[in-house]
């Protein structure tokens, strides 16, 4: 040991006057979708840019300056640089997407809040699923030269760095970044003072500093407590990515909601759409209300604006999947917000939905503040409308507001390059404008089956070579023999790609059931011990610090791959990140997903697979079962949901190991001289034609503007306007409403006829007391439709019953029908509130049937 103390500097290079530009590419994160501009960092010295986790910024302040003036006299890196240079000035000038109807106005603008964003492994604010999406989100705005804005928090640490020992044990290890190696900068007010807002905790102040990053067209703000001015435990709110406990929890969503809205002001942005993406940021309502009740509206009117331009998406599939708060925590921290708002403890823990001693739900919170909702799959729609059904409790889970969006995932970060050079040369340029057109990507088709195979296998090399050396890192560390590497590695060799392999990479969360392909031990080992047709399964992914059984199924899964039948034949490689994942989505044979039915509210890493011609094999839950259809994969068709779970994961399991032995195996090992499978190919291709123009986030963040950002956007004009007389009035007439509510029932007048002739009509007419009510307020309404095995409606039509006069206290409405089709119909009657300004017709959830 050296004697002495040590200290450091850092030495940065000057870049040259010719490379100046380089500095411009490191601040904004179009390089995380741009390979070109990745490959342009590496070119200077690839072993700098591993060492960096690519980033280019931490790059350039460390490569060797004598590097750089040699590029700087290289024309054939003068001539990648300048290509790169211009396909981002071209990007960054283009005006708004004029060839995509977006239903937006003139003078919108979209703020976006989420707890995480992922874009890049360089720029680690991000842990998983709902990380990424986001930053899938903003990346596609971008795009689309969206008026869009995203507000999130900046960690000094992110999601950890994941270590897997000897004895398949996690290990956890978090760094700080070092914000000087991030594409970040201070937000500042006219070029030159930094914006600081401050949000009020018990007893005192908290100051945050908005940090900005660029994506694209894109600004992300992003919101830091780590200030000298701040007391110490104020300081590490915002120190770990869903770090610490509940009340450093509560404290970072009080930042993100309340901090974010306030940032904007001190921006000078006027949002005219909100949309907070998970309820981490549900807060932010309450800031909004408090500011309109501030300029002299009532708490219900400054809702109802608040709620009429904000959109909530929620991603979680199971009511423990919502954040809780104890409702003496949520009193310590907000009582003395109580009176700015205007509003009584107990109507502001309802809409938490916490009552009798039950804890305040942000997920509600997020519901009563917001009009448009949605979960982010078919599936998550129906199961997010029965779990939230309290919410709309006299509105049936199938008609409450709760819509969907299905998600989608950013294709110019996750198709490979491979794949679009091989599209740039077969489909013309013209492919990345017209990602979402279906017909177009028909044209995959007519790619030579050689030229197809022939890029996946090089991609498949690619990510073999990856996974060597992640797995000869992990053993060496482990003081591992190089001939028991050799067993290991025996399959996963990149020289040789001709192993069928199966790769299984995600959060390791128990629902999602990574063991379901060791249910039976025996039946596994039947399908890999054909020495002529072998069989690798790669496994890969993190489980939360603090969830044991997901660290279990780890330990479980390395236990595995050391049997001697099993040796080499699977791997449980560590290190899993955005970087990894795009090796293994691009270069595996089969994209193996197994939840447990209906757990899976979206998924979007079978999606990346399959738009690079990967096949998956998926319980058909999420956006499979939307995305599968017989020729583009294989679906394993969930047990019922009444099976207990030994039932359930036998059921599964089997159902797996069929789809293996009859089809994935003998279908990708039909090979004929040229040494691939015609029809593995023919599936790869139909992967890609019917999955990618769907699963696009551009078509997703379509399907947001013109579903829920136009029309939040006209909500709040309408709700606005004249010092918010909509609002008032609209919050007036639910207050009535609900007064009279329980009120009101129905009794029918005319004698019901049970049959009737094709042609013929028959009169309804009904009595509703209305309990002081006047007719205008309701909508009654007569639903008709085929009567089905099971006794309920199908294909439900809707007529709506006329005004007929009142009697008394009671109104009477009238219909004259003729049914237009034969056969056994069902017909019920019912009443609920109506009013032209309500944005969803149930969403008061208030209704009544005969």
């Amino acid at each position: 040991m050296q004697p002495g103390t040590p200290f450091v500097i850092e030495v940065n290079p000057r870049i040259p006057r010719r490379l100046s530009r380089m500095t411009e590419l490191a601040n904004n994160l179009w390089y995380s979708w741009d390979r070109p501009t990745r490959t342009l960092f590496a070119l200077l010295h690839p072993g700098l840019w591993d060492k960096v986790n690519h980033n280019p910024k931490a790059f350039l302040k460390r490569v060797d300056e004598e590097r750089l003036t040699e590029a700087a006299e290289d024309h054939i890196f003068l001539g990648s640089y300048n290509r790169v240079l211009s396909a981002f000035d071209t990007y960054m000038s283009e005006p708004l997407r004029r060839d995509m109807p977006l239903d937006l106005n003139p003078g919108d603008l979209i703020a976006y809040f989420c707890a995480e964003f992922g874009f890049h492994e360089s720029f680690p604010v991000y842990s998983g699923g709902l990380g990424i999406l986001a930053g899938d989100h903003c990346k596609s705005a971008s795009d689309l030269r969206l008026p869009f804005v995203a507000v999130g928090l900046l960690y000094r640490q992110g999601y950890f760095l994941q270590r897997i020992d000897n004895d398949g044990n996690q290990i956890v290890t978090y760094t700080d970044s070092e914000f000087e190696d991030l594409p970040i900068k201070p937000a500042l007010i006219e070029e030159e003072t930094e914006i600081h807002v401050y949000v009020e905790l018990p007893g005192r102040n908290v100051e945050v500093k908005v940090w900005v990053a660029r994506i694209g067209h894109v600004r992300l703000y992003l919101l830091d407590t780590y200030l000298p001015a701040n007391m110490e435990e104020d300081r590490y709110i915002t120190h770990q990515l869903y770090g610490g406990d509940k009340h450093t929890r509560i404290k970072q969503e009080i930042v993100l909601g309340i901090g974010g809205v306030r940032a904007l002001e001190a921006l000078g942005l006027n949002p005219t759409v909100y949309h907070i993406n998970e309820g981490h940021a549900a807060f932010m309502m309450l800031e909004r209300i408090r500011r309109k009740v501030k300029k002299g509206l009532s708490f219900h009117a400054a809702l109802e604006a608040t709620a009429a331009n904000t959109v909530f998406t929620t991603h979680t599939p199971v009511p423990a999947g919502h954040d809780l708060f104890e409702q003496e925590m949520i009193w310590s921290y907000f009582r003395d917000c109580f009176n700015d708002l205007g509003v009584q403890r107990d109507e502001f823990m309802k809409l938490g939905g916490a009552s009798h001693g039950r804890d305040f739900n942000m997920t509600k919170l997020a519901l009563s503040g917001t009009r448009h909702h949605n979960g982010v799959s078919r599936i998550h729609g129906r199961v997010s409308s029965r779990i939230l059904s309290d919410m709309w409790p006299q509105v049936r889970p199938c008609e409450s507001p709760m819509d969907f969006i299905t998600n989608g995932v950013h294709v110019s970060t996750f198709l490979a390059k491979e794949w679009q050079d091989l599209f740039d040369s077969m489909l013309g340029y013209e492919w990345r404008r017209r990602q979402t057109d279906v017909k177009f990507w028909e044209k995959v088709a007519s790619i030579p089956d050689h030229h197809f195979w022939a890029v996946h296998q090089a991609l498949k090399s690619q990510m073999l070579y990856s996974v060597h050396h992640h797995v000869t890192q992990q053993h060496l560390r482990n003081h591992g023999s190089d001939a028991h590497l050799v067993r290991m590695l025996k399959f996963a060799n990149p020289l040789d790609p001709n192993v069928l392999t199966i790769g299984f990479a995600r959060r390791f969360a128990t629902y999602k059931r990574a063991a379901l392909i060791f249910e039976n031990m025996d039946w596994l080992r039947s399908v890999v011990k054909d020495a002529d047709r072998p069989v690798l399964f790669i496994f890969a992914g993190k489980a939360h610090p603090a969830d044991k059984p997901g660290q279990e199924l780890i330990r479980r899964i390395f236990d595995i791959s050391r049997w001697p039948e099993f040796e080499g034949k699977i791997l449980m490689v560590e290190g899993y990140d955005m970087g990894f994942a795009r090796r293994l989505v691009a270069g595996c044979d089969v994209w193996l997903n197994t939840p447990i039915y209906p757990l899976e509210a979206s998924g979007t890493s079978g999606m990346k697979a399959a738009m690079n011609g990967v096949i998956n094999l998926s319980v058909a839950d999420g956006w499979w079962e939307e995305g599968y259809d017989g020729s583009n994969g294989w679906a394993i068709k969930p047990a019922p949901e009444y099976f207990d779970e030994t039932r359930r994961d036998q059921e599964d399991s089997r159902d797996l190991y069929e789809l293996l032995q009859d089809q994935v195996i003998p279908t990708y090992y039909r090979r004929h001289e040229l040494g691939f499978s015609d029809e593995w190919v023919s599936m790869a291709k139909r992967s890609i034609i019917t999955l990618l123009p769907r699963f696009s986030s551009a078509r997703m963040v379509m399907e947001y503007v013109n579903k829920f950002y136009g029309r939040a956007s006209r909500q709040w004009r309408h709700y606005s306007e004249n010092g918010f007389a909509a609002a008032q009035h609209l919050a007036s007439w639910k207050a009535r409403v609900r007064q009279a509510w329980s009120g009101v029932n129905l009794r029918r007048l005319d004698d019901p006829r049970n049959r009737i002739c094709f042609g013929e009509s028959t009169a309804l007419k009904v009595a509703v007391d209305l309990n002081g009510l006047m007719h205008e307020d309701v909508r009654v309404e007569v639903l008709i439709g085929r009567a089905s095995k099971q006794g309920e409606d199908s294909n439900v039509q809707a007529a709506l019953m006329k005004p007929d006069g009142c009697a008394g206290k009671e109104c009477l409405f009238s219909l004259e029908f003729t049914p237009g089709i034969c056969g056994k119909l069902l017909y019920r009657i019912r009443v609920y509130p109506y009013h032209e300004s309500l944005t969803h017709p149930f969403e008061m959830g208030l209704m009544m049937w005969l």
